[in-house]
């Protein structure tokens, strides 16, 4: 059985913590932990493979968390240039494994904290899977929740049943309802089938989406266990979920209900209630190392996230307060679904906010950005071993590179030099430089850029061991 991770995400739903080039999946939330290598562990345990569908932006981080996570096992990579949902991710996905292989499709994202019933889960879909079926998962609901969708059964049995119908998010009172019926259940988003069977039902139900996969898939390249779809195919495939394409169409489905102390991690609150230990404490979650401690006065049921910036508290209660280095988030409890509305705005007036943090990761390591104002802009570089810089350009800046410590491999022009600590060059705008790190420690440098435009687009690469544009 492979597990196939769908591993997208634009970011929103816990602005400011996530944004769209660092999805909720990839922060460490949990015991220096992201969802994605908590994804990836839980279901090494019932797998023998892996096959995770990202995107060019989030390849990287999703390789330096699976090499971290299962540095003995082979992970397999399927890039998606745009994303067009989960019924062509799914599809593009199963093309590449044989018919007879089971798959078990789960979100990159989710917390399941039961494992032992999730295995028990896993194992009984993994039979019907075998039997021909299409299994979806069913959670029991402990609430009247409005932001899932539902699973209705055609009989009651903590087993694998037929499904009877799916049903949309409800308001609040359909909500109640359903919970009060014991054949109603969340829908988990986790599918588990054979990949020929899966594929058969979607040539079936929504052949244009199965013509548009195979037609793309001609035209993949596949290197180092990574498979590349060209831009102009993945266009071409009309976008839609697997639960509308397939799902709520196909009589070969059946769900298995479980109690796995499942959560989709969808908002702060959720955030709030898989983190809370006691009643009427603060609930705090420190993101990164230098992460401190917040300072509580007559303050109760709140959540604090945490980074580097003191946060205090003073009388308050059921907030939500979420530090960054560039934003702020102060929201009361139950009111975190409207985040989205926030990102919408900033998209407005101020789209680097929802992009990217002032701390951000690269193939060949990180930057921090430390100060950012007219004329110019100061970064702190972390090279990873290995690791090296595209051969590049700018046309509106010049840079001054400090080693704080390690070693730089320098190019500018025809000149290559080495950089130790405390040594420092110039790089004049227009000049072809490149920057590498060929020992075994992490490189640290300071880079000051000055000019009339620092923007991260001013950069003409001109050769990328990452196969960047």
């Amino acid at each position: 059985m492979i597990n196939l991770i769908l591993s997208g995400g634009s970011g929103t739903r816990l602005w400011p913590l996530s944004r769209t080039k660092l999805p909720k999946q990839f922060v460490r939330l949990f015991d220096d932990q992201s969802l994605f290598q908590k994804t990836l562990r839980r279901n090494l345990e019932v797998c023998e493979g892996c096959f995770v569908v990202t995107n060019n932006e989030q390849y990287f981080l999703a390789l330096d968390q699976a090499k971290a996570t299962m540095p003995f096992s082979e992970v397999n990579y399927l890039l998606e240039p745009v994303g067009r949902n989960t019924a062509p991710a799914v599809a593009l996905a199963c093309m590449q494994l044989p018919s007879e292989e089971v798959v078990l499709v789960t979100p990159s994202d989710h917390l399941v904290k039961n494992q032992t019933n999730y295995e028990g889960a896993v194992a009984k879909a993994k039979t019907a899977a075998q039997e021909g079926h299409l299994v979806t998962f069913g959670v029991k609901p402990s609430y009247a929740e409005t932001g899932f969708g539902y699973i209705e059964a055609e009989e009651n049995e903590f087993d694998i049943s037929v499904v009877k119908s799916f049903h949309e998010k409800p308001d609040a009172d359909t909500a109640q309802s359903y919970i009060k019926q014991s054949n109603f259940f969340w829908n988990a988003g986790i599918f588990c089938f054979q990949a020929g069977v899966f594929l058969n039902e979607l040539e079936k139900y929504s052949p244009d989406i199965f013509a548009a996969c195979l037609s793309a898939q001609a035209n993949m390249t596949n290197e180092n266990a990574c498979i590349k779809i060209p831009l102009e195919d993945m266009q071409d495939i009309p976008e839609d979920s697997i639960d509308y394409a397939v799902m709520e169409k196909s009589d070969r489905v059946q769900v298995v209900a479980c109690d796995m102390s499942w959560s989709d991690m969808g908002s702060y609150d959720a955030l709030y209630q898989e983190s809370q230990v006691a009643q009427e404490d603060n609930v705090v979650v420190r993101v990164g190392d230098d992460a401190c401690e917040p300072v509580s006065i007559n303050s109760k049921n709140n959540l604090v996230v945490a980074r580097d910036n003191q946060v205090a508290l003073i009388d308050v209660e059921e907030l939500l307060v979420v530090d960054t280095s560039d934003a702020l988030l102060i929201s009361k409890r139950g009111s975190s679904q409207k985040v989205k509305q926030v990102v919408g705005q900033l998209k407005k007036s101020n789209a680097a906010l929802t992009d990217i943090h002032r701390l951000a990761y690269r193939p060949w390591g990180s930057y921090e950005v430390l100060v950012d104002t007219a004329g110019y802009k100061v970064k702190r570089i972390v090279v990873k071993p290995g690791g090296k810089l595209s051969l590049q350009k700018h046309f509106h800046r010049n840079e001054h590179w400090v080693v704080v410590s390690g070693e730089a491999k320098v190019t500018v022009d025809d000149d290559r030099f080495v950089l130790n600590e405390n040594e420092s060059t110039y790089i004049k705008m227009g000049q072809v430089h490149r920057l590498e790190n060929e020992t075994e420690d992490d490189l640290v440098m300071i880079e000051i850029q000055v000019g009339d435009y620092t923007g991260e687009d001013d950069i003409v690469r001109l050769a990328d061991s990452y196969s960047r544009n």
